[in-house]
């Protein structure tokens, strides 16, 4: 709010004739002789006064011009004061100098009380506080999984499956987990283009477990493959399928002892999915060797559970919320597929 100050203007007319404010009357000249004075002391001379010449002989009369003295009014400002002010006593230009004051003083206020009501108006900027006792935030802990520039720490076998059996939920049946491996060469979980693949994309790692499934009709080997960055792990997610396809390559399975050479010779499923820089796979068969059925809801169920449940929802999940980057993991992309079992054994 801006307060506007106007100021009142009081004139004062022509005086008249016998009062204080007269300065030179407009009557008959005073008779000749010395004669009492209204005022005791003589004025001095003001630039709007007439004054006679003082070489007048003494003894002449004074002499009052034919024309009337001119108007002056007195503003209430800055103005310098016009001398009829000033004639009119001093009470008058106290009071009209402790008005001004007033009024200056209360427009001040009024602008005080204004910038107090626009600043409690404007938005308030919070002011953040230390607290060494709260606990961090969800977003504060969470790791960034689109790089490994981001996400440093290698991979472990015991991160992935630190017991010999895996339980998915409580209440569930567990998968046992039959071997273990992990390798600084992504090629040793994969043949030909795929393996090529791999490591033309800056795959450094593969962290992989064959397992037993709960009714023991499947077997399955699973893991992860470790990339530079997201955007190289969805290009290999997108050329595999291809590559499989074309029967240019595959994933291979890993074996634990001789009831799991269906692994390396079977018809086998496929699945993989890619979270952060990480490629995900799994690889079925069943345990007899015998050509897995497109239909089969088992198998998709040990896909779902090994590269959704497990890998995706547990292991990177953990290893996100125990970072301490502040950006979100992306969303997690899946493919699936089948491969012909390896002429050669792998």
């Amino acid at each position: 709010m801006v307060y506007r100050y106007e100021s009142e203007e009081d004139a004062f007319e022509d005086p008249e004739p016998g009062s204080d404010l007269d300065v030179l009357g407009a009557g008959p000249p005073p008779p000749a002789g010395p004669s009492p004075s209204r005022f005791p002391a003589p004025s001095l001379p003001r630039p709007n006064q007439l004054v006679l010449p003082s070489n007048q002989p003494p003894s002449a009369p004074r002499v009052t011009p034919p024309m009337a003295a001119p108007r002056s009014r007195v503003y209430t400002s800055a103005q310098p004061v016009e001398p009829s002010a000033r004639r009119g006593g001093g009470r008058l230009w106290q009071v009209v100098i402790g008005g001004a004051a007033v009024l200056v003083l209360l427009a001040l206020c009024g602008l005080g009380a204004a910038a107090l009501l626009l600043d409690r108006d404007a938005t308030p900027q919070p002011t953040p506080t230390y607290q060494p006792n709260a606990a961090p935030s969800a977003t504060a802990q969470q790791q960034d999984l689109d790089s490994r520039d981001t996400d440093q720490a290698p991979l472990t076998a015991k991160e992935l499956f630190p017991n010999k059996e895996l339980k998915l939920a409580d209440g569930q049946p567990a998968y046992q987990v039959l071997k273990t491996q992990s390798s600084g060469s992504c090629a040793v979980a994969a043949t030909d283009e795929v393996a090529d693949l791999l490591v033309r994309l800056g795959c450094n790692q593969v962290v992989r477990a064959t397992l037993r499934s709960p009714g023991g009709e499947h077997l399955v080997t699973t893991g992860l493959f470790n990339l530079t960055d997201r955007a190289n792990a969805e290009r290999a997610r997108d050329r595999i399928r291809q590559i499989l396809d074309e029967r240019q390559g595959r994933f291979r399975g890993l074996t634990a002892g001789d009831d799991t050479d269906a692994l390396t010779s079977a018809p086998a499923r496929v699945g993989w999915q890619v979270r952060g820089h990480y490629l995900a796979y799994a690889l079925v068969v069943r345990s007899d060797g015998a050509a897995v059925k497109s239909g089969d809801t088992k198998v998709r169920d040990v896909l779902f559970d090994m590269i959704e449940a497990h890998l995706s929802r547990g292991v990177l999940q953990r290893r996100a919320d125990l970072g301490t980057a502040g950006q979100p993991t992306g969303a997690s992309t899946e493919g699936s597929g089948s491969q012909s079992g390896s002429e050669d054994g792998n």
